[in-house]
This record gives structure tokens, sequence and C-alpha cells, in this order.
């Protein structure tokens, strides 16, 4: 009974102190593809990518509710750092919707205009006014978020002194930008301005990442728990406690004993409470990262060191050097990435499976149809029998003496030729290991459609290459030669095929260069370059973030300036907030659901060639 009268009196707490209005709320994935196309269409960095914001402590005056409920201690602001544009990932502030719909709009195009100078008070009364003046059209909304703001905000006669200065301040500034110099000291912090951007944006320390060692376990990528929340949260990296020595005071109910200090890190213990972790990570305002020595047991667990030689894949040569774009400082580190050409070890040659079977059969007939009809090439100088055509022009200019040497009098009845290429790049990064369905992982989706695509092109007689890539680092980049462009498909390439298992890590750039220079060499009139993947570029050291997509997006500028059409299939869900960055809004396709990829990917290779 005491449990249950708890349980109702905090639910009657909390909804009397919330300021919020959950029944007008617009959550950031509403309205993700609009913001992201006004923030760019304003002239915002089209390599940043669309985040949510992490909520941070504001330090305001609560009320005596919600002091009493603990809520409203933090608030979700937008701002942008080097790599990405954060949002907050609900906005219930206004009791209208359109009103928070309106808002992400501002917040889009305002964050458009860069970062500003001064301090957080004048920087955003500049920004406010460069927006307006370069884009009247907001200047209406504008306005109506001020009038709705301001009924929001508390009244300055019942502040104290200095908070109400303060406020009046910052009333002064929302209605007419770049009034008002500087906001009047105070010990208090402001209550937030949900039209302007973060005053202390959370950014993350900026120690650099320790490296990892040859026999340390790597991250695992895609092996742990991922909550729904995707929110970017403040972190800093610390050195992991010496709990090993020592001993501690402590005191137990008014009674002093001695104990000795045990180090037991409970973040690393196992722990099937996923929800509990989850809510005490979010309770956090900075969370603290550290490198231990124990190992843990996890759901899904990945060994990232390099398998030895043994059991490896069979390195073909000392390795290829290729340049790597470096956005910062706007040029090309030279021989930067190493790529290392792999071809499975003892790969048995294997039968198309046979579940594949019947689709294959289908694709096979449907991609017939598309070879050129077969007709008659007249005037050849050899083919199936004489063309009589040919023949009496020629036997008619020898009687009247002006006969040439015999040549062109046959025909042949034959089909034309596609006069093209392809070559399909697979990612085989360590993230293909996660299960898409309770029978198949994304690398038995990309094993399947390697199949039925190379049934299909077989049947037209194209020219095609399969490769599957992944790295670690730099200085290792696997690409994996599944098919060639000389080499007949059959049972050799399907076993290889049949091979294929995750690898480590997506350096996309390194093996799109490596890719398109194969390609090339190819003498055709319409070139294709296939990308295969399932995530974003990614790797161990700096090619995380904007460093790895402004890579790859020079990689892929390069492949279209050599004549080749790049294009990219994935099954990410939120690839659209990256690639149309990198290939173009006509150069990518999301597959929704990952099972159907080996029946679209031959499909959309024929809509490609026409």
């Amino acid at each position: 009974m005491e449990e249950w009268v708890g349980k109702v009196w905090h639910r009657v707490i909390t909804r009397s102190a919330n300021p919020r209005f959950p029944q007008a709320a617009v959550t950031l994935e509403q309205v993700r593809r609009t913001a992201g196309i006004v923030f760019r269409a304003l002239g915002g960095d089209p390599g940043l990518r669309l985040e949510a914001a992490a909520p941070t402590t504001h330090g305001a005056r609560r009320s005596w509710l919600e002091r009493v409920a603990g809520d409203n201690r933090k608030v979700e602001l937008a701002w942008r750092d080097g790599r990405s544009l954060y949002l907050p990932a609900c906005i219930d502030v206004f009791p209208e919707r359109q009103l928070n719909h309106a808002l992400y709009l501002w917040l889009a195009a305002l964050t458009a205009e860069g970062a500003g100078g001064g301090d957080w008070f004048t920087r955003n009364q500049w920004l406010v006014r460069r927006v307006l003046a370069r884009f009247p059209g907001f200047r209406r909304r504008y306005e109506r978020l001020v009038d709705a703001h301001l009924a929001l905000r508390p009244a300055p006669d019942g502040l104290s002194p200095a908070e109400a200065a303060r406020e009046r301040a910052i009333r002064a500034a929302l209605r007419h930008p770049g009034s008002v110099a500087a906001l009047p000291a105070g010990r208090r912090a402001p209550q937030p301005v949900h039209l302007w951007l973060h005053p202390a944006p959370p950014m993350s320390a900026l120690t650099p990442a320790p490296a990892v060692d040859a026999g340390e376990e790597a991250p695992a990528e895609g092996s742990a728990h991922t909550p729904e929340d995707q929110r970017r949260r403040k972190a800093e990296r610390v050195d992991m406690p010496d709990g090993d020595r020592g001993i501690v005071l402590d005191r137990f109910e008014n009674i002093f004993s001695w104990a000795e200090y045990v180090k037991v890190d409970r973040s690393t213990d196992e722990n099937e409470d996923m929800e509990a972790a989850e809510q005490a990570a979010e309770d956090l305002d900075a969370l603290s990262v550290a490198r231990d020595t124990k190992t843990a047991a996890k759901r899904i667990r990945f060994d990232l060191d390099l398998p030895a030689e043994a059991s490896d894949d069979l390195s073909v040569g000392e390795g290829i050097l290729l340049p790597e774009w470096d956005y910062r400082r706007a040029a090309l580190r030279p021989a930067c990435c190493r790529i290392q050409p792999m071809t499975a070890r003892d790969a048995a040659p294997a039968e198309l499976p046979e579940g594949l079977r019947p689709l294959a059969r289908r694709l096979r007939a449907q991609f017939e149809s598309l070879l050129p009809a077969r007709i008659w090439h007249r005037g050849q100088p050899e083919g199936g029998e004489v063309d009589l055509d040919a023949y009496l022009h020629h036997a008619v200019q020898r009687r009247r003496g002006a006969a040439a040497a015999e040549q062109g009098l046959y025909r042949d009845f034959r089909g034309g030729v596609r006069d093209l290429s392809c070559l399909l790049l697979a990612d085989l990064s360590l993230s293909t290991d996660a299960w898409v369905s309770d029978h198949a992982r994304v690398i038995d989706v990309i094993r399947d459609s390697l199949f039925l695509f190379s049934e299909a092109l077989a049947a037209t007689g194209d020219r095609f290459a399969l490769y599957g890539f992944s790295s670690r680092k730099r200085d290792h980049v696997r690409v994996h030669t599944l098919k060639e462009f000389g080499e007949r498909y059959g049972a050799e390439v399907r076993g290889r095929i049949q091979a294929i298992r995750p690898g480590f890590y997506t350096r996309m750039g390194a093996a799109i260069r490596y890719a398109a220079a194969r390609l090339a060499e190819q003498p055709a009139r319409q070139q294709i370059l296939l990308l295969l993947t399932d995530g974003k570029p990614n790797d161990l050291d700096q090619y995380e973030g904007r460093y790895g997509i402004e890579d790859t997006r020079m990689a892929v500028q390069e492949a279209r300036r050599r004549g080749l059409q790049p294009f990219c299939v994935t099954i990410d869900a939120r690839a659209g907030d990256y690639l149309p960055h990198l290939f173009g809004a006509d150069g990518f396709v999301v597959i929704r659901r990952p099972m159907d990829l080996p029946r679209e990917l031959p499909l959309l290779y024929a809509r490609l060639t026409g």
C-alpha cells in the first residue's frame, strides 16, 4: 500500500511540476530531413552530421514544486562543433505543435550561420541579426517564437533585483537583437533561452584517445548494447584509479571500522539490468571513460586482435600505398594508407546455395532480356555465310575492271555487346556480424547478395569484379579479391564468396581509391563502382567522425573525375544523415529491410545500366 501511494504521489507531483507540453511535442526524428535541408540550404557546413543534443544542467532558479519533484534540472539546447550539428531530441516548450516545429527550423537556421564571436549573450544576438538580415522571411516566424517564449519566462517583478535586471536584458535582446551590449552580472544563471544556442556546449574533453596496443583488446564495433536514446553525451578521459593497495576508514551506523579497499569496477560487472545502467548514465552530466586491464564478458564479444598468419587469409604482395584527404589542412597526405590485397586461404570451390537457386533462375531469365537483340552484321571480313549484296557489288566492279581487293563479303548473325564494366565493393567490417533476423546476420545477407549479383551479371555477359574490404588503422586496409575482371564466374569464385567473414573497421576512402583505380583500367563506355555497406566510415584512429566522412567524399569525387559512376547501396537506417554529402542526392539508395538486399541489388543494377 505504501509503495502504491508513493508511486501515485510521485506521478502527481511530477506532472504538476513539469513546465513542458508533451501533448504538443515534436521529435527530432520527425523533422530530421527538413531541418537538415534548411541547415544546408542556408549555407551550413554539408559535412556536419545531425545528432540529438544531450540534456545539460542549466543552473537557473527552479520553483518549489520543481525542487520537490526533482524535475527541470536539465535542458536541451542547440549547438554545433567541428563534426556535428546538435538539436534537441524533443521540443515540447510551447503549447502549440506548430511553434515547436517552427523552433526546430529556427535553430537550424541559427546554427547555419556559424559560431560567431564574443560571449554567449552578444554572440547569439549577432547570430539572430545576421539570420534576419540575410533571410527576411524568417522575421515573422522569429517574432511569433519570441512572443510565445516571453509569455513562458518568469516575470521580472517577481525576481530579486539582480535576477530581474538579467531577465529584462534578455527580454530586450530577444525583442531587439543587438540592442543590449552586455548581460548584467548575477550569481545564478538566467533561465534557459530556447531560441538561442547553448551558452556552454558540452564539448568532450580534448585529451587524445590512447592508442590500442597490439596485445590489448580493441573496442568491439557493434558488440555493445545500443540504447534507443542516441544523444551525444559529454565525456572525459581519465586514468583508471589505482585501487590495489591501501586501506580506507569507513563509518557504518556511527561505528568506526577498518576495511581493506578492493578495486571493483561496477560498470564492467555482469549486469542484466541494462535499463538501470542507461538510467544511471542519463542522470550524469559527464561520463568518465578509463582504460582498464580487466576484460569483461559482454552479450556479444568480439576479438579485434589480428589473427595469426596460419589462420589468416593470404597477403598478396607487400601492399599498395595510397593518399588520404585531410580536410583540416585541405590537402592530400601522400602515401598515408597501405592497401593489403588479400585472397581467401584454401577457399574450396562451391555450388550456389540451394535456397538461392529459385531466385537465381528468375534473375537470370530477367537479365538475359537485357542482352542486345541478335541482328545481321553485314560486310564482315568473315562470318557464317556470304553477304549476297556485298558479293554482287564486288562481282559487278570486277566485270567493269574496277574491282577492289576482296573484303567484307560475309555476314554474321550475332548479338550486340553491352559496353560497360562494374566493380562491386562490399563492406566486410565487424559490424556485419550483427543479426538482422532470427536466422541471418548482415554478413549472411551480403554473401547472398554477392551470389545473386554474380548470377545475374553472368547472364548478361557484363564485365564485373567483386572485392570486399575492412581495415585496422591506416597501415592495414585489407581488400579481399573475390573475382577479378578477367576471371570467369564459377565454382572457385563462389567458394571465395562463401568464405567471406566479418573483419575489422571501415576505412572507406582508401578502399574506394583502390577500387576506382582497378575499374579505371577497364575499357568501357560505362564504368560503375557499387559500394555495398551497412554503416558510415570509421576506424580506430582519427578516421572516426568528420575526418573519415570528408576523406570518403573526396575519394568519391576523385572517382567521378576519372569518369566513373560511384553509387552506394546501404542498409543503414541513418544513412540519410551523411550519404547525401558523400555521394550526392541521387548517388545512393537505402534498403529499409536488410533481408531484401539480395533480391534488390541485381534489380538496382539493371536500373543503373538501363
